[in-house]
């Protein structure tokens, strides 16, 4: 495994440094509290200008064509800054469009995803389905030349001001599980499409969005009907690599540390012993991390890489805002000072992009062959 960066790639990471000096203090990454939404999309606006949207995205769909490691560089720096997360649209929904969208769709999303203009959502968990997709009830029936669709998503980032969310949606029969499901494109703003808000412990928010004889047309389908999953599938496989970046967690520790001196507790060996621990396990992950670049750089199978790493990370970042905690300083039990924050934050990054129970499982299956009870 080659874990250098070209003299390109470590030029292009200059760039990135430049351009968040002028976006510091946004705090985007963590959306604490609602009204980081429209300076995150202004960051996104900024990125499509400059074509950092669509880095790896073929020529042929007015992208750069570049490896995904540019990918990486950007958002594993945006997350060190601490300025946004990678957005859904030109990641995920986009690279999904390229290879099972049709050429009009492509022609009517792709020119808005690249240049940050147009938001998805991702419309997958439900209520009753959880983090498994295949138990997914949301029904979409096909009448005519439209699809009419019943049901709930919930825990749906940013459904408050995306434009559009890529739903998963049953159109077969409820035991069919992953044979019977189809993706739909379907703006946020039609008739029949209400958003609720569900209140985070980090102080964010999450929603609920309900369909209530919500038509969309058949055109707004993503691939052959109940050739959903391979469609999330082949996306997700395209986008691992930007969604845990490590940086993230240097970032995190690096404010523990800091913020052990200001309180004094930096002479205390026991303390001094559990941030070396701590900076061992930063630089494992970021270890895992290059490795999962690695396999997708050359197109293996990053499924399993992926989990490894996911899991890795977001139990560390789990460890680090606990660490304050044993130390034994007040602070870290005042509400919303920045120690008690991460640790609330923490723990919904194991929920969020598949739990940690459902990383050890896809570990367990594909990487030591253990079958599931029953």
């Amino acid at each position: 495994m080659d874990v250098g960066f070209t003299p390109e790639e470590e030029a292009f990471r200059a760039e990135v440094l430049d351009f968040l000096a002028d976006h510091q203090g946004l705090d985007g990454y963590f959306h604490r509290g609602e009204s980081t939404g429209e300076g995150v999309r202004r960051v996104y606006r900024a990125l499509g200008e400059r074509g950092w949207l669509s880095l790896s995205w073929p020529a042929e769909f007015g992208g750069s064509g570049l490896s995904p490691a540019y990918e990486f560089i950007l958002w594993d720096e945006m997350a060190w800054a601490r300025v946004a997360r990678p957005p859904m649209g030109p990641g995920l929904v986009a690279k999904a469009l390229m290879t099972h969208g049709t050429a009009e769709q492509c022609a009517r999303l792709l020119p808005g995803l690249r240049r940050g203009e147009t938001n998805f959502a991702l419309g997958y968990s439900e209520p009753d389905a959880g983090s498994d997709l295949a138990a997914v009830r949301t029904r979409a029936t096909l009448v005519h030349d439209a699809y009419e669709i019943n049901g709930a998503k919930c825990w749906t980032s940013n459904a408050h001001w995306a434009d559009h969310i890529w739903l998963l949606c049953r159109t077969g029969t409820q035991d069919s599980r992953s044979r019977g499901l189809s993706v739909l494109i379907v703006p946020l703003d039609h008739p029949g499409v209400s958003i609720s808000p569900i209140p985070t412990h980090d102080g964010g928010r999450l929603n609920e969005v309900r369909f209530d004889g919500v038509r969309v047309p058949v055109e707004n389908r993503v691939g052959d009907e109940n050739d959903g999953w391979q469609v999330v599938g082949s996306a997700l496989a395209v986008e691992r690599h930007v969604q845990f970046p490590p940086k993230r967690l240097r970032r995190d520790l690096q404010d523990l540390v800091a913020w052990v001196e200001a309180s004094g507790l930096g002479r205390d060996p026991v303390v001094r012993r559990r941030l070396t621990g701590l900076a061992v396990q930063v630089a494992e992950v970021e270890a895992l991390a290059l490795a999962l670049l690695d396999e997708i750089i050359n197109g293996q199978p990053s499924a399993v890489p992926a989990a490894y790493h996911k899991l890795a990370g977001t139990l560390l970042a789990q460890e680090i805002a606990r660490a304050a905690m044993e130390f034994g300083s007040g602070e870290a039990l005042i509400k919303d000072s920045d120690v008690e924050f991460m640790w609330r934050q923490a723990i919904l990054e194991t929920v969020g992009g598949g739990t940690s129970e459902v990383m050890r499982s896809l570990i367990a299956r594909q990487a030591f062959g253990l079958a599931s009870k029953g």
